[in-house]
């Protein structure tokens, strides 16, 4: 891989990172069952998205 891919993958995994960081922020602040549970899925798609890109690596 090229450097500046790996930089792209680098990048890509800290937005990945903060997205699951903000997902679990909601929800220790959510209480309506829907919307916590739309976010728990949220959640783990940043997660298998977060894991197939440091597989690339």
């Amino acid at each position: 891989m090229s450097p500046k891919e790996l930089l792209y993958i680098d990048d890509a995994l800290s937005h990945e990172k903060f997205l699951i960081s903000q997902c679990q922020q909601a929800l220790s602040n959510l209480r309506d069952p829907e919307l916590r549970q739309c976010v728990q899925q949220l959640q783990s798609t940043h997660q298998q998205l977060y894991t197939s890109l440091i597989n690339l690596m």
